[in-house]
Order: structure tokens, then C-alpha cells, then sequence
């Protein structure tokens, strides 16, 4: 007998509707505005039952080559193994940037004096479970872009500065953990999500759809 509706995770039945709802969307049964307002509610839904009426009149359940596609281009693109100890950047009346789908390092050093750094980790490749990252600003900026689902643990010094911290608070427990430890001077860090997630589950459904298409 199965378990009832109301007693299952209520993270297990939000993915599985939104699953369904990327599937169906995909493959042509449904809408583009119906696909983004069921979307909308079943992030936000926090009762089963609603959640599980979002997918009912659905046709199309997930299949193992879904399932692949998915883990490929949402999940954290972490493979424990082996990497550089120490990455550093320097700033120096300058500006440095790391981006695209580079391999992170243990610990990355950001130095940057009159100058200007990002550190995008939206495409990174972690190999490690904690990396830390360990900036010095004055008069300078550093941005950082963290995907949606992973662990942001922040420690800093501020003198006439500031940091701000718009990493969500809940990302998967079995992702790796960033920790940002600073001192920043007449300077500011900021620590944002370059694509919400949302964003990411309407880009891969519209991926899928143009595969299918």
C-alpha cells in the first residue's frame, strides 16, 4: 500500500511535481504559461496535497534519460578527488575575474588594493567538500556568484565596509560548503546567486523542449 500523500516529504513530492512539470512542458503537453504559473506554485506550495493536484491531469511520467539530463545541468558539479591547494588573486589598481567552468582549489587568496575581483561559482567544478576563500579588500569590491543549492558559511572584518550575504539558507546538505573569511576596508563583498533557481529549471526545461522539438 502506498504511503499516504500527506505523510511524505514534502521535498521529495515538490521535486517530483516539478520533474513532471519540466517532462510534460517539454514534450509539448503543456503550455508555457501554464508550465510557469504551476512553477511558481509548486515552489511555493507548502501543502502535499496542493502540490500533488499541480501534476494529476499530467500524461507523461519521468523517464531514466530525464533523469540524466537533469543531474548533467541542475545538480552541483562535485566529484571528490584531487586539486590545487592554494589559487590566488592578486588586484592591484586592476581587476581579476574566475569564471565559466573552471576546477576550484582548496583555498583561493583575493587580494585586491584600488581594484575589483569576481569569483563565479556557477559553472565551478568542486572537487573538494570545503573550500575556503579568503579575501582582503581595501577600497576594492569582490563579488562572488554562488549556485542556489550550496552551503555559504560567512566570517568578517569590516572597517568602513561592508558584506552582504543573498546566499539562500536552504541548500542541500550533501553539497560542498563555501567559507568566505575577509577583511574588508572602505571596500564591500558581495555574495549573490547569478541564477535563481527557477531560472535554472525554466532553462533546462526550454533546452529539453528544443531537443524535442
Amino acid at each position: 500500500m502506498p504511503v499516504n500523500i500527506e505523510d511524505r516529504p514534502i521535498e521529495t513530492v515538490r521535486a517530483e511535481v516539478i520533474d513532471q512539470l519540466i517532462m510534460n512542458y517539454s514534450h509539448g503537453e503543456l503550455s508555457y504559461e501554464a508550465f510557469e504559473r504551476r512553477l511558481d506554485l509548486a515552489m511555493e506550495s507548502q501543502s502535499n496535497t496542493e502540490l500533488a493536484s499541480l501534476a494529476d491531469d499530467l500524461v507523461l511520467a519521468v523517464d531514466k534519460a530525464y533523469v540524466e539530463s537533469k543531474k548533467q545541468d541542475l545538480g552541483i558539479n562535485y566529484q571528490p578527488g584531487d586539486t590545487e591547494a592554494n589559487d590566488y588573486m592578486i588586484n592591484i589598481f586592476s581587476g581579476t575575474s574566475r569564471t565559466g567552468a573552471w576546477t576550484v582549489a582548496k583555498e583561493i587568496y583575493c587580494f585586491s588594493l584600488f581594484s575589483g575581483a569576481d569569483i563565479d561559482f556557477s559553472e565551478a567544478k568542486f572537487t573538494q567538500p570545503i573550500v575556503n576563500v579568503r579575501v582582503f579588500s581595501l577600497f576594492s569590491g569582490t563579488d562572488i556568484f554562488v549556485p542556489e543549492n550550496i552551503n555559504v558559511i560567512t566570517k568578517s572584518i569590516c572597517l568602513f565596509a561592508g558584506l552582504d550575504n543573498h546566499a539562500p539558507t536552504n541548500a542541500d546538505p550533501d553539497s560542498p560548503t563555501i567559507i568566505i573569511e575577509g577583511v574588508s576596508i572602505f571596500s564591500g563583498i558581495d555574495i549573490e546567486v547569478k541564477r535563481t533557481l527557477k531560472e535554472k529549471f525554466v532553462c533546462f526545461a526550454d533546452d529539453l523542449k528544443r531537443m524535442f522539438s
